[in-house]
Parts: C-alpha cells; structure tokens; sequence
C-alpha cells in the first residue's frame, strides 16, 4: 500500500494549539482539552504548537519544553545557564544547576510558575528541515523523521501549515505494512 504524509498527519484543527502570549498553564490545559477529545485508538498528543495573530504556527512546546520550563524557569535558574558564556566549566555549571533544583523540591513550588511564564520562552521554533509537504510519500517521511531526528513534522500545502506528521502515527503505518507483509507470504 502506498501512504503518503496527507494519509497520516494530525490535522491542525484536531491539534492542541496556543496563541503566542498564552501561560504554560494554558498550554497544558489545551494538551489536556487536545488528548481527551483526540480519537482514542491513535497515540496520544505530546505537544501544543503555538500560533501567531494570522493562526499560523511559529513554534512548538513539548512535554519535555514544559517540564524544562518548570525545572529552569525561575529568574534565578536562568541567570546559572547563562554563566556558561563567561567560560566556566560544565562541571561547575551542573552543580549549580544541581543546587538550585534542590531549591525547589516540592511539586507545588515547581508547578506554582507556570501561569506567569510565556510558551514564546519556551517553544522551539521550527527549522526548515521540520516542515514536509502533504504529497509527499511516507518512506521520504521516514528518512526525514530519522535523520532530524524529529518527533513530529509540519505537514505543508504549498506554504500553509495543515497538520503534523508524528512519529507515532508513521511507525504505526509502518507496523501494520509489517504485518501486512508477514501475512500475505
């Protein structure tokens, strides 16, 4: 059977997504909202894209962004990750780090930022490298998928963003082709 990317991509309007300017609370909520209403039979949502005022995607916020956000959020967190500029060694930088995280032990301490931080902060910005064409076939997919490596890719019609290529979603097709194979010999 030939796929193409169309044939399996998350179309953005099913796809948590965020205005620019929105908390990581919001985000999380529209990742909660996104997986609940999400048919169930497929994997789960694991990032919320972030959407200028024209409702076009400027960046992505991952589970793990968000837990970065937590952990190195604070004002003081991000002043010990820009002393690297200044040539001191990793050794020492990881055990700064390692001291302001034992700051904060507590879940309710670290999850108490989250609605005064920006995703904007946080997000990754796509690379040209993220973006696939909706025509294009599945195993041009894969190659792309691996060699970023990428999670996921935003799946294009001409210059528009339409919906995302997950990796699930392809190692699923890939799967029951498997299958498919094994049980047609």
């Amino acid at each position: 059977m030939n796929y193409f990317v169309k044939d399996l991509m998350v179309p953005i309007s099913e796809y948590a997504t965020v205005p620019k300017g929105s908390t990581l609370f919001q985000a999380v909520l529209a990742l909660e909202k996104a997986q609940e209403e999400y048919n169930q039979a497929k994997y789960i949502h694991r990032a919320v894209l972030v959407m200028d005022r024209k409702n076009r995607v400027v960046g992505k916020l991952s589970q793990l962004s968000v837990l970065r956000a937590l952990e190195y959020g604070n004002e003081q967190k991000q002043k010990v990750e820009s002393i690297g500029q200044f040539g001191f060694s990793s050794k020492f930088i990881s055990s700064m780090r390692e001291q302001h995280r034992l700051e904060n032990t507590t879940l309710k301490d670290i999850c108490s930022q989250p609605a005064k931080m920006k995703v904007e902060n946080f997000m990754k910005t796509p690379s040209e490298n993220e973006f696939i064409e909706e025509d294009t076939p599945v195993e041009a997919a894969i190659h792309q998928l691996q060699i970023g490596p990428y999670l996921s890719l935003l799946v294009t019609r001409k210059k528009d963003i339409v919906g995302i290529l997950r990796l699930s979603d392809v190692f699923a097709s890939v799967f029951h082709a498997m299958k498919e194979n094994e049980l047609s010999e």
